[in-house]
């Protein structure tokens, strides 16, 4: 099969398009044909192995760990879906390797909404996993006001959305560039950076019940301040949340289990009109490197897709 790939690790330019053996599922398993795969912060750390994940994968390796497509192969033990379903989720990428490839094996999936473009949905599966964990961590809920530090990106963008549905009140930080777009999506937008509990402060709204950090260096300390309580606030990608007293919420990628259930109740929430994913760029397979290039460019709203023109 075609497969974007790298032999080294590296900048962008280690990648290029090749072949490689088609992969096959497991019983629990089922492989699609791929018609659009996202490029993920996780990706880009792993092309250029400065994650211990790095470690944990071979050379050659396909990068990519957001899927959609159309199933071809499906592993014994599964059920609820057939040979030609539309699905979208996420791979395995240290046992079988990445999604941008012509076939990839799906490790967690659900059903495509037909009206879901495929850009979309090839984007949306661990951004939508993640954000679902970190505010069941958080206990969002109905009448809460959440705090999220890097709203304009593939997580933030996903988690201000999802935690509307749950009847929060919603504060996105961005640069000013992004507001527009926070505001766009339902949430109220203020600037990141040092001073943040100030200018919170100065929008009038009271209490911040809850925070989620997604990026962004040294913010924990001003959360904290923020909602008055390190208990309060969780983190996706500060190490060193736990030494402050914050929750740090990780993904398979980091050693912990995730919970795989937010998939279903997002495409019901985008049939529903209340949902969608953000697709910034979108970019054959063919140029990989650029589509890895702009995803460490700014400013970032939301997604960065690679379509197969061929499939």
């Amino acid at each position: 099969m075609f497969a974007v790939q790298f032999d080294r690790f590296g900048p962008p330019d280690v990648l290029t398009l090749g072949v490689l053996p088609a992969p096959h599922p497991g019983p629990d398993e089922v492989r699609i044909a791929v018609k659009a795969a996202g490029v993920s912060p996780v990706d880009l750390a792993l092309r250029a192995g400065v994650t211990p994940a790095s470690q944990r994968i071979c050379l050659p390796h396909i990068p990519g760990v957001d899927a959609a497509g159309v199933i071809d192969e499906l592993g014994a033990n599964v059920t609820g879906f057939a040979l030609g379903d539309q699905i979208f989720g996420a791979v395995d990428v240290a046992r079988l390797g990445g999604a941008s490839a012509q076939f990839a094996v799906l490790r967690f999936w659900t059903h495509k909404p037909p009206s879901m473009p495929w850009a979309q949905a090839g984007a949306a599966g661990t951004s939508i996993e993640t954000a679902t964990r970190a505010l069941d961590a958080l206990e969002v809920r109905a009448e809460s006001t959440l705090l999220i530090d890097g709203a304009a990106g593939g997580v933030g963008s996903v988690a201000v959305q999802l935690a509307i549905t749950r009847g929060a009140r919603v504060i996105g930080t961005a640069r000013p560039e992004n507001h527009a777009f926070i505001a766009e999506l339902g949430a109220i937008p203020v600037t990141y950076g040092p001073g943040l509990p100030e200018r919170v402060r100065a929008l009038g709204i009271g209490r911040v019940d809850l925070a989620l950090h997604v990026a962004g260096a040294d913010a924990l300390p001003e959360l904290i301040a923020i909602t008055e309580t390190a208990a309060a606030a969780v983190t996706i990608n500060d190490f060193t949340g736990p030494e402050q007293g914050v929750r740090l919420s990780l993904g398979e990628l980091g050693g912990q289990p995730d919970g795989r259930h937010g998939l279903p109740r997002a495409a019901a929430l985008y049939e529903q009109g209340r949902f969608r994913i953000p697709v910034q760029h979108e970019f054959p397979m063919a140029q990989a490197s650029e589509a890895h290039t702009a995803a460490t460019q700014g400013p970032r709203r939301g997604k960065i897709a690679l379509i197969n023109l061929s499939g």
